[in-house]
């Protein structure tokens, strides 16, 4: 085995995912189609619970102060969405969809880019892509990368059934995100502690939550902004476990 092998069987699997999708969605009626959008949305909260168990785990609790891993949590949303808005991480994420969009050939009105954004943040959200990564680089095997490939492959069918060849394109900042993790684990060894990586968690998921709420038609949360809390909040974990 060679290092990355695992990011690149996880962008094949969201590949042959999405293409399955896409060929099973011309198919369904609309009203199928609509159901399958809810019932992803509900997942995806299924999925956003689970991110968010380790907010009420001794170990991440022990590692903070007394009482101030909500607040890690809330500062931690609410500095990188700050940053977030500042750089319009939104925009520039729904116009590289855009571009993407149109090398593709999709019809301006198409769920392509919606299907970019969602797809991109559930797939890279979560401890798997950051702990398989660092694996893989640290030459520890890609046990953990070939489970998010099997989840992301049925994900990438239920969601390119519905939202199109956007789902497809993702797998382009699935290997960005993966690829940049497994060099850190390559030349930097393991670089984060389990209550660093349950800090990214927790903010990850209630980023979910916001994937959720958009695919729901609850309402549309700019979660693109919020991506610089996965950064902000390890940081401010540490800060917090050296008082």
């Amino acid at each position: 085995m060679f290092v990355g092998l695992g990011t690149l069987i996880n962008i094949a699997a969201i590949a042959v995912g999405s293409f399955l999708g896409i060929s099973l969605g011309s198919k369904l009626a609309s009203k199928s189609q609509s159901m399958i959008t809810d019932v992803l949305g509900l997942i995806t909260l299924l999925g956003a619970t689970s991110a968010l168990i380790p907010l009420w785990s001794p170990n991440f609790i022990q590692a903070l102060p007394k009482g101030s891993s909500l607040l890690l949590i809330l500062a931690s949303m609410l500095i990188g969405g700050l940053i977030g808005s500042a750089l319009n991480l939104e925009q520039k994420l729904d116009s590289f969809g855009e571009n993407l969009r149109k090398r593709f050939g999709a019809s301006s009105d198409s769920s392509f880019i919606e299907g970019f954004v969602s797809s991109s943040l559930l797939f890279v959200i979560g401890p798997l892509a950051i702990l398989g990564s660092v694996s893989d680089g640290m030459s520890q095997g890609i046990d953990q990368l070939i489970l998010k490939s099997s989840l992301d492959f049925f994900a990438a069918m239920a969601f390119a059934s519905t939202l199109g060849w956007g789902v497809m394109a993702s797998m382009i900042p699935v290997g960005i995100y993966q690829g940049a993790w497994t060099l850190a684990g390559l030349f930097l060894g393991s670089i984060l502690s389990e209550y660093q990586i349950s800090a990214m968690t927790i903010c990850g998921g209630l980023m979910l939550v916001g994937i959720a709420l958009r695919l729901l038609n609850i309402k549309k949360i700019a979660v693109g902004n919020l991506l610089p809390a996965l950064v902000v909040a390890p940081l401010l974990a540490t800060l917090l476990h050296s008082i």
